[in-house]
């Protein structure tokens, strides 16, 4: 449905946008995650046609779309202010896009109605923009963007301005109405949670350039870079240097006679610098040294934080070095006591194949 040629976007010397080239295809939930500043609004509208490319080529449904402005495309956006109009009500805010299509009033009457059915506004027409809440409004906006059937819908943190419970609801209210449109959404956020739970796949973005493009899964469990595992949830990482390979494992040397062990990844050779990554809850803690463990780090409990369904475990392991983060689903109560009371030696264990290897 949508197709990025070498596309970027400078403000004098500054590349807001650098060579993005990936395709997006129908029918699809496709997230621009990244922190501030790191170009992914600016790619949004530029596919808009809110910015101009200064280099490369975007097309939408195999038409290039050129210096097209955002009217003569097939788009519609959606702010993170929502943008209503105050002087106007939900229905005519609604009807915007199809007044200035020229619609015969009838068409528009149906369609507004179809509209606020499937935003579950269905009665509230007449209501002005200041007589509902936060939720609604952006029904509204939601409304007023699918009512004129783009084929393309963009939506700039639609959410962001919304309360957290309010914003998980209208989450899953979101991925329910893409499914039944079949429209391709394409979803700006900085929220890693957000995307995740959302997206058929997500770009990674980061100044200005596209690190990673995957689905919610891949870029969780198989991050391409250091920046990418840091940025999609929480992670540890041990740097070091490759001991050794066999078997397609990987020995890295993460101090002086200690070793950690990884699948090793394509390129990895002896003597290379390199990262090993590994999540907090694919780690465990033991108090008695495991036996045979292809992992095992021995360590001292900084902190402790009970959370319920799980405890997050703060651990020191080698001086100087940052300490090591745990998460563990509470199901070794006693145990769990034990091991969170401060200065309480320990044994971290996981397996190979719970870490990335990630150059340096």
């Amino acid at each position: 449905m949508i197709s990025l040629q070498s596309v970027s976007k400078r403000f004098g010397g500054f590349a807001a946008v650098d060579n993005a080239t990936f395709d997006i295809a129908p029918g699809e939930f496709f997230s621009l995650l990244g922190p501030s500043g790191c170009g992914k609004t600016t790619l949004l509208r530029m596919i808009g046609g809110f910015e101009r490319q200064t280099e490369g080529d975007i097309l939408i449904d195999g038409e290039p779309m050129g210096i097209r402005p955002p009217n003569r495309r097939p788009t519609n956006m959606v702010f993170q202010s929502y943008a209503i109009f105050p002087h106007l009500d939900i229905a005519e805010n609604i009807a915007y896009g199809l007044v200035n299509r020229g619609l015969d009033k009838a068409s528009i009457a149906r369609k507004v109605t179809q509209a606020l059915d499937m935003v579950r506004l269905g009665g509230l027409g007449s209501r002005r923009a200041n007589q509902i809440s936060g939720g609604q409004r952006q029904r509204v906006a939601l409304a007023r963007a699918i009512v004129c059937e783009p084929k393309v819908l963009l939506l700039d943190e639609p959410l962001g301005a919304l309360d957290k419970k309010l914003r998980e609801e209208m989450q899953i209210e979101l991925r329910q109405l893409q499914k039944s449109l079949g429209i391709t959404f394409i979803f700006v956020t900085h929220d890693q949670e957000e995307a995740l739970s959302l997206s058929d796949r997500i770009a990674v973005m980061a100044r200005g350039k596209v690190l990673q493009i995957d689905t919610a899964g891949a870029l969780y469990e198989r991050p391409n870079c250091r920046e990418v595992a840091g940025f999609i949830g929480n992670m540890n990482f041990f740097e070091g240097r490759i001991a050794s390979i066999a078997g397609g494992i990987a020995a890295v040397e993460i101090a002086p006679g200690q070793h950690v062990r990884v699948p090793a990844s394509n390129g990895a050779a002896p003597g290379q610098a390199a990262i090993v990554a590994v999540r907090p809850e694919k780690i465990d803690a033991v108090a008695t040294a495991p036996q045979g463990a292809a992992n095992a780090i021995k360590g001292r409990t900084l902190a402790g934080s009970y959370l319920g369904d799980r405890s997050l475990l703060l651990t020191e392991w080698r001086e100087g070095a940052p300490p090591i983060s745990v998460s563990l689903q509470n199901r070794k109560s006693a145990v769990d006591a034990e091991i969170f009371t401060k200065e309480t030696i320990l044994w971290l264990t996981w397996p190979v194949e719970a870490g990335v290897l990630l150059n340096s």
